[in-house]
């Protein structure tokens, strides 16, 4: 049994490899010069139809030479003038059966001309063949008084060349709609791929601005809380060393926090291997921290929460807290405020956040870097909206928040 399975897989190695060899043969044949490969047809043609004359030992008739040359060398043009060169290797091979000096056994040229019209040619160039050559055969059958069988046969010839010539135009239509849809998957796919590489690179343009927002957030939020402290302290130092101490522990814990979340931050740059030792990202249930972290600079700061507390998304939650913390950042760098107060509503389908200060107030600066600029962005990419600008009379500023909630199973 094994040896008979051995036997098998050797033949089938056998066989692959043969049918290697000859798919390597006609790819060569294919990428060779179309002219060298019909002048070896030609030549081969010649060949054949002078055999019978150098198995006779004879020379043959100097017309009958020409005739037969005239079956034969037309064939190197072929490809470019398939129906020029059937009419003339037709009529060469009628003079050649009718002179019969010395004749020819099979017509080899006519059989490859009528073939290669049949492939290559348009459809009346086909037809125009086939009217010619048919009385052609016939009036040679006639001529040389040939049996009928001999006729039918030369006929059947001709009609099989034809047949052979259509399946290999099938084969070649057949062979150039798979080439053109393998160029069409191919257009495909770079498509698809420049779009996939498009989609990285907006991906990626979209996370340096997220981190860009959020290093801002962070260290203008800390930034300026150091800074009210620092310029506190030394005013204090000596009337009230208790206050001055209080505001330079509320330096060391504004920089401690700026660091953690810069290191939060920066671990997003860095491979994906240590999620666990990464701080959690703020949340709405931080906002109420931060407003007392504010306070503790000396500003009044006031946080309110009205309504039942519902689930938010976590880029909603992420967006309400980063927008708070900017607005309380502006009331402490830029406004000169002395009470702030951030109140949230919870509705039915939105949380609202209002910031109010009774700082300088004024319009907002166009352009204001990723302050403003910043919160209207976070605001829009969870599907909220952001107002800013002074409160009625012009004392203090007014920024307000509203995004959508969802319920608890993640239906809007």
């Amino acid at each position: 049994m094994y040896q008979h399975a051995h036997e098998g897989q050797a033949e089938r190695g056998a066989d692959r490899h043969v049918r290697g060899r000859a798919k390597h043969t006609l790819d060569l044949v294919r990428r060779t010069n179309p002219y060298v490969v019909d002048g070896a047809i030609a030549l081969l043609v010649q060949i054949l139809v002078m055999l019978p004359c150098v198995v006779a030992l004879k020379s043959p008739y100097r017309l009958g030479f020409l005739f037969l040359t005239g079956t034969a060398i037309p064939l190197i043009w072929r490809r470019r003038f398939p129906l020029t060169v059937a009419f003339i290797v037709a009529l060469f091979t009628m003079q050649v059966s009718l002179l019969h000096r010395p004749g020819q056994s099979f017509p080899f040229g006519l059989t490859i001309a009528i073939y290669t019209v049949f492939a290559i040619g348009r459809r009346w160039q086909q037809v125009f063949i086939t009217a010619l050559t048919l009385p052609i055969s016939l009036i040679i059958e006639y001529v040389r008084h040939k049996p009928p069988q001999q006729a039918t046969f030369d006929i059947l010839t001709l009609a099989a060349a034809a047949a052979f010539g259509m399946a290999a135009r099938q084969r070649q239509a057949y062979i150039a709609s798979i080439e053109e849809r393998t160029r069409r998957l191919e257009h495909e796919r770079d498509l698809e791929a420049r779009r996939a590489d498009a989609e990285v690179a907006r991906a990626a343009a979209r996370e340096r601005a997220r981190i860009a927002r959020d290093m801002h957030d962070i260290l203008a939020h800390a930034v300026s809380l150091m800074t009210v402290q620092a310029e506190a302290g030394p005013v204090v130092v000596r009337s009230d060393p208790a206050r001055a101490e209080a505001a330079f522990d509320a330096i060391a814990d504004a920089g401690r926090d700026a660091m953690v979340q810069l290191r939060r931050i920066l671990g997003t740059l860095k491979e994906d291997d240590d999620l666990g030792a990464r701080a959690p990202q703020p949340t709405v249930g931080n906002i109420a921290d931060l407003v007392t972290e504010v306070g503790r600079t000396g500003l009044r700061a006031v946080y309110e929460s009205v309504g039942e507390r519902r689930p938010l998304p976590s880029d909603a939650q992420i967006a309400a807290y980063r927008v708070v913390q900017e607005a309380l950042t502006n009331a402490v760098r830029h406004a000169r405020a002395t009470h702030v107060r951030v109140r949230l509503e919870w509705g039915e389908d939105t949380m609202t956040a209002t910031i109010t200060d009774d700082g300088c107030g004024g319009k907002p600066r166009p352009g204001g870097g990723h302050g403003l600029v910043g919160i209207r962005e976070r605001a829009a990419a969870c599907g909220g909206h952001v107002t800013a600008g002074p409160r009625p009379g012009g004392r203090g500023f007014e920024v307000v928040l509203r995004v959508p909630l969802f319920e608890r199973g993640g239906v809007r």
